[in-house]
């Protein structure tokens, strides 16, 4: 069968999505096409497949897809919205899958990796020491000492060890041992000066030891390694357009409090840490390595064979058929221009008045100013991925992209009439400006990052703030008979004062568990828009239209219009009866 049939074919039959995706790639025509889709699509569909599922996926990447798709999957949010953290358990999974593919295979892989993130890998497996440092320097009748005494000293009970190329390698833990050994006498083998550099790596960190001079702040050289290579990483993901999860917060945090011009004709600036983002995409775009990790998909590398060369025409065709089954899967986002298209199919973008129509008016009047909001749209969904939180969890790709599009939605019905593009008789959103513009070219000469700050904004202060302190006057005059529910109720009213005097009334909500002693509706619409990112939970609805039938405790929307925060009004001023009852 032809690849193209296999292709339509994996479209068009029923099936399950992992079906489907997996008769897509089961191919030879894989190899082809891996090394012309974005890290971020290859990390999806391991994500998706499973790694172990995927080892011949990821021997097909080339050394920058692979690079990057190690950022992406070697490192873990300790808590959402936090620095990431090297997972050392992943690495291991790696070496595994990589030598199952085959020795040699694995060996010319990780020899076209970085040497120091794979130095910092096996140094968390293993301690690399040179033998010539267990043997005696002189031999003497006095000194009976041999090379098996000074290794025993060297450790406390049975350990795995063996001699690789000259080196004395000793396990710290024994999970990925044969998988560690294996590579590295292949590597010994067939990448002698890359294995020598790696392992003359691993015994520097593994000699490591504190120096008594009273600098007892500095770090030691494995913590101070795994920073440089934490570093790299950043530096890395920056020019290619990701937000570090410092930055991400820095620039939240920024946008609760959004700055005006300093007249209505002047011009705003964009917010520098969006700035600095764009500016790292442009120059990425610029360079032989890649574009933006917005795009819907990444440049190949120069190491990959040219397509035209080839002849291999259906390729672009089984991208955008991977691409289409992973958003159907729900791991990844849809682009901008599908969500207008799904218009009417699709509840989300009918949430999305507003932006949608203006989005539509660009998109078939100035492609340049589509294609710089869509990257805007990108840089959103990647700040809240990296700095902030939904139902105290990370936020999935998709709904970061949900998300990003609701507020600008919001902050779009929201523009402040003293903000450019405002006309001067008070027209106060983009429907008011009929005399001095059209009101769909509103997003040409406009950004959406400025939109996302009023809309955060707006969330911040009408939804995280009021109802902090509506909920405070309504604990305050809240009477229990049961002496528990009373003690936890002063306790929630206590944790949310601080809370509400720190501007950070999210962190309350573990506290608010109390109210599900009083009413399960209510305590989770109130977890709800306590969110670090305010939503609108089924349930909040079910209380407004006093529904009695059954209600998902986890489904949400994300809140994209003022008439939902006039709906998150009415519904503060019924708790207090709710709570009562």
């Amino acid at each position: 069968m032809s690849t193209t049939t296999n292709r339509e074919t994996a479209l068009r039959d029923g099936g399950s999505v992992d079906h489907r995706l997996a008769r897509l790639l089961d191919t030879p025509f894989l190899a082809r096409v891996v090394p012309h889709l974005a890290p971020e699509t290859l990390h999806q569909l391991i994500q998706y497949r499973g790694l172990e599922a995927c080892g011949e996926l990821v021997t097909s990447a080339t050394p920058a897809q692979l690079t990057s798709l190690l950022d992406l999957d070697l490192w873990r949010h300790a808590q959402p919205g936090r620095d990431e953290q090297f997972d050392v358990d992943r690495f291991g999974e790696w070496l595994e899958v990589l030598v199952d593919t085959g020795d040699s295979v694995a060996a010319r892989t990780v020899a076209a990796l970085d040497k120091h993130l794979v130095i910092e890998g096996l140094s968390r497996y293993l301690r690399v020491f040179d033998p010539g440092t267990f043997e005696p320097t002189e031999s003497t009748d006095d000194e009976s000492n041999d090379r098996n005494e000074m290794r025993s000293s060297e450790t406390s009970g049975d350990v795995l060890e063996c001699e690789v190329g000259g080196y004395l390698v000793r396990a710290r833990r024994t999970d990925a041992w044969d998988a560690i050994v294996t590579l590295l006498v292949t590597l010994e083998t067939e990448r002698n000066d890359y294995f020598h550099a790696v392992m003359q790596g691993c015994r520097r960190l593994s000699n490591s030891r504190p120096e008594i001079d009273g600098l007892d702040d500095l770090l030691m050289a494995p913590e101070q390694h795994l920073h440089d290579v934490a570093i790299e990483r950043e530096g890395r993901r920056s020019r290619y357009g990701y937000a570090t999860p410092a930055d991400a917060r820095a620039f939240l945090q920024m946008a609760r409090q959004p700055h005006a011009a300093s007249a209505p004709t002047a011009p705003i600036a964009m917010n520098p840490i969006a700035t600095a983002y764009f500016r790292a995409t442009e120059e990425e775009a610029d360079s032989p390595e890649g574009t933006s990790p917005g795009a819907p998909e990444r440049a190949p590398h120069p190491d990959a064979t040219d397509v035209s060369t080839r002849g291999d025409d259906d390729i672009p065709t089984t991208i955008e058929a991977v691409i289409e089954l992973l958003a159907e899967a729900g791991v990844m986002p849809e682009r901008p221009r599908a969500l207008l298209e799904a218009a009417d199919e699709d509840p989300r973008a009918a949430r999305l008045p507003l932006l949608r129509r203006l989005m539509e008016f660009v998109l078939h009047h100035d492609e340049t100013a589509y294609l710089t909001r869509s990257r805007e749209l990108a840089f959103l969904a990647n700040t809240l991925l990296a700095g902030s939180s939904v139902q105290s969890r990370r936020f999935t790709p998709q709904e970061a992209s949900d998300a990003a599009a609701c507020i600008c939605n919001l902050g779009l019905e929201g523009w402040p009439a003293r903000w450019p593009g405002a006309t001067s008789n008070g027209a106060s959103s983009p429907r008011e400006l009929d005399t001095a513009m059209p009101p769909d070219a509103f997003l040409v000469d406009h950004d959406l990052v400025t939109a996302f700050e009023v809309g955060w904004s707006v969330l911040y202060k009408d939804v995280s703030l009021f109802v902090a302190d509506q909920l405070i006057s309504t604990l305050a005059d809240l009477h229990c008979v049961d002496a528990d529910t009373r003690r936890g109720l002063v306790a929630l009213r206590r944790t949310l004062v601080k809370q509400r005097e720190a501007g950070t009334p999210w962190l309350a909500r573990d506290a608010a568990d109390v109210l599900a002693m009083l009413d399960v509706t209510a305590w989770i619409s109130v977890l709800g828009l306590l969110d670090e990112c305010p939503i609108r939970p089924a349930a909040l609805t079910a209380v407004l239209e006093r529904r009695t039938t059954s209600v998902s405790a986890t489904a949400f929307e994300f809140i994209s219009t003022t008439a939902q925060i006039g709906d998150i009004r009415l519904f503060m001023r019924t708790l207090p009866g709710v709570l009562s009852g």
